[in-house]
């Protein structure tokens, strides 16, 4: 058995309370659940009206407009379908930084087990991917909640080394997983943003809603070096010795134009962005994403009935 409380805090766990996952965007499922479908079905939320063919059910016609107009129309409603949900997680070696206790990986991996036990406890599916430079590791989507335990084994088992991709894993995922579900990615990004926004837009041609969660050490965000200082790759064979006092400034533009570069590459594609500290307890970061995208969904039905 996983050790739970590892990746799966017992007070993150009762603070987000009744919290649940819902897609954004149309998706295919296999069971009766609580997501948008691209079929047309009989659940409570009407979508439109089309008009009457010979074979269609007399139940379905809506008698209220045949009296106005003299012509049968019929009514159709929006099937409701199970989430599919795939956690893509970063396994590269930049994500074992962790300067101060506490590595990205760690991070990523308490976000991911959060979410899997979620979807999971509304009787959702979820599975996961560990990648690099290639997949490295698939957890098939499962809905029973003992598949938790198998989720946090291959979480325990993982160990970030080895160099970042992003495309190819993109594509290689909208073959593996051909129907649309939900791709929640979890990743420092330490790529070429050209790489990023083809990757996403891979993903989102595919019908797949995606979420991105962001995840970077405080030391990156903030620099808060000083005196000489050795730095070294993690991806990379290098190392450079500096005053980073010297290049703070430089250093801060830099990677706010890289986080501004990639704020725009989710927003173009359509998907859900969140930059989360390594300080940050991982409950909040959950609250504040998904708060934001229920109330986007919210938005959505109003707008669909006016």
């Amino acid at each position: 058995m996983a050790d739970f409380r590892r990746y799966l805090p017992p007070e993150v766990v009762a603070r987000l309370g009744r919290l649940e996952i819902r897609a954004r965007a149309i998706v295919e499922g296999f069971l009766a659940g609580r997501h948008r479908s691209p079929y047309f079905g009989q659940s409570v939320e009407f979508v439109q009206h089309r008009q009457y063919t010979w074979g269609d059910d007399w139940r379905h016609v809506d008698w209220k407009v045949w009296a106005r107009q003299d012509r049968l129309y019929v009514k159709q409603f929006e099937e409701e379908t199970n989430l599919r949900t795939t956690l893509l997680l970063d396994r590269s070696a930049s994500m074992s930084y962790d300067a101060r206790g506490t590595s990205k990986f760690d991070v990523a991996a308490t976000l991911a087990a959060c979410i899997a036990y979620f979807v999971l406890r509304q009787q959702d599916a979820v599975g996961l991917v560990t990648f690099d430079q290639v997949i490295r590791t698939r957890v098939p989507q499962r809905t029973q909640f003992r598949h938790l335990d198998s989720l946090l084994s291959a979480l325990e088992q993982t160990e970030p080394k080895d160099k970042t991709g992003f495309l190819p894993i993109a594509q290689e995922l909208v073959q593996l997983y051909p129907q649309r579900g939900l791709v929640i990615v979890l990743s420092d990004l330490f790529i070429d943003i050209g790489q990023i926004d083809a990757g996403l837009k891979c993903l989102r041609s595919h019908g797949h809603d995606v979420m991105v969660f962001h995840v970077l050490h405080d030391d990156e965000l903030d620099f808060p070096f000083h005196g000489p200082i050795r730095f070294e790759g993690l991806e990379v064979p290098r190392h450079l010795r500096c005053n980073p006092e010297a290049f703070r400034e430089g250093y801060l533009q830099s990677l706010q134009q890289f986080l501004h570069g990639l704020r725009q590459a989710c927003a173009a594609s359509d998907v859900d962005y969140l930059l989360v500290r390594t300080s940050e307890p991982p409950d909040r970061a959950l609250l504040a994403f998904l708060t934001k995208r229920s109330l986007a969904r919210r938005w959505r039905r109003v707008g669909r009935k006016i």
